[in-house]
């Protein structure tokens, strides 16, 4: 029997997500079966796909060659969250842009997604359904057709995706409040708890409830609470800390092709990990039980 504990960088990590970074050369029909089965056990009870980890909890795998093959002996350069048929969800690293760039040499998410595919899968081609800029870390979907692609991008122009990032901003807030401000001479909105605050900075659950370009980083610069690291629309440079201190942490759906709610959380980067600890003053422990508490926004249209 395999066991491994969960640590900080996987909480809040589905268990399928689990399962193919730990395997990432396996097919689904593989890790499907591995999970139906009941080889995969989370605190010794039988996992779900979309069942989510917590820290600290264990997970055993029913060893056999077949699986000792398929092990993974480095880190997956991508951090697959989400995976069928249709699309590939990736926990993005900020810095990393999504799409081609003026620079032709610079690599991109999309180039990483198709080289991971073609290497796995033999085929390879993707499309991005919903953006992040290269500053900010977290959940992005790649569609893998174009029927997909299409089908896909209907649904996040008419139902559209529930968005709950993680924000480290200037100053303190109230503990809860809504931005409504127009972008662009359009509508925009975007709501707010505060998690923590501490040392000049706070913490914040961030809901946009339109989806405007650099909507929420415009949004507190606005109010005089810009985003740690976002040099752009005014906030401070933090030393060694690679883009903003931006993170899109949760993302739902109704899946179109199958009708399934899917949620998709993705783990924070340890960057930003380190900065909220500090932040609140408490430990990882700590911080991450108070994430559980964080509510999942409601699904709105990004019209």
């Amino acid at each position: 029997m395999l066991t491994y504990q969960i640590t900080a960088q996987d909480h809040l990590r589905r268990v399928d997500s689990f399962m193919r970074n730990l395997l990432p050369s396996a097919q689904f029909s593989y890790l499907k079966k591995l999970i139906n089965s009941g080889h995969i056990k989370v605190n010794g009870a039988p996992a779900e796909p979309e069942d989510l980890l917590r820290y600290a909890d264990q997970v055993t795998l029913k060893e056999s060659a077949k699986t000792a093959a398929f092990l993974a002996r480095l880190t997956p350069e991508l951090d697959i969250l989400f995976e069928d048929s249709w699309i590939i969800c990736l926990n993005k690293p900020a810095g990393l842009a999504v799409h081609r760039t003026e620079d032709p040499e610079e690599i991109t998410l999309v180039d990483l997604a198709e080289t991971l595919l073609k290497k796995r899968d033999g085929v390879g081609r993707v499309r991005p359904v919903n953006r992040l800029d290269k500053g900010t870390s977290g959940a992005i979907i790649l569609a893998k057709s174009a029927v997909a692609a299409g089908m896909f991008g209907k649904m996040v122009q008419e139902e559209g995706l529930g968005k709950l990032y993680l924000a480290m901003v200037e100053g303190k807030l109230q503990k809860q409040g809504t931005i409504d401000a127009a972008l662009d001479g359009k509508e925009s909105q975007t709501s707010y708890v505060r998690i923590f605050q501490g040392g000049g900075v706070s913490l914040l659950a961030v809901y946009p409830l339109t989806g405007r370009m650099h909507q929420i980083r415009q949004h507190f610069r606005m109010i005089g609470h810009p985003i740690l690291g976002d040099k752009r629309y005014g906030g401070r440079n933090l030393s060694g800390f690679t883009g903003h201190a931006l993170h899109s942490f949760r993302t739902t759906l109704v899946h179109p092709a199958t009708g399934e709610e899917i949620d998709i959380p993705a783990p924070l980067p340890d960057q930003l990990l380190r900065l909220a600890t500090r932040c609140g003053a408490v430990s990882d422990e700590t911080f991450l039980a108070t994430l559980n508490e964080v509510p999942a926004a409601e699904t709105l249209a990004l019209s």
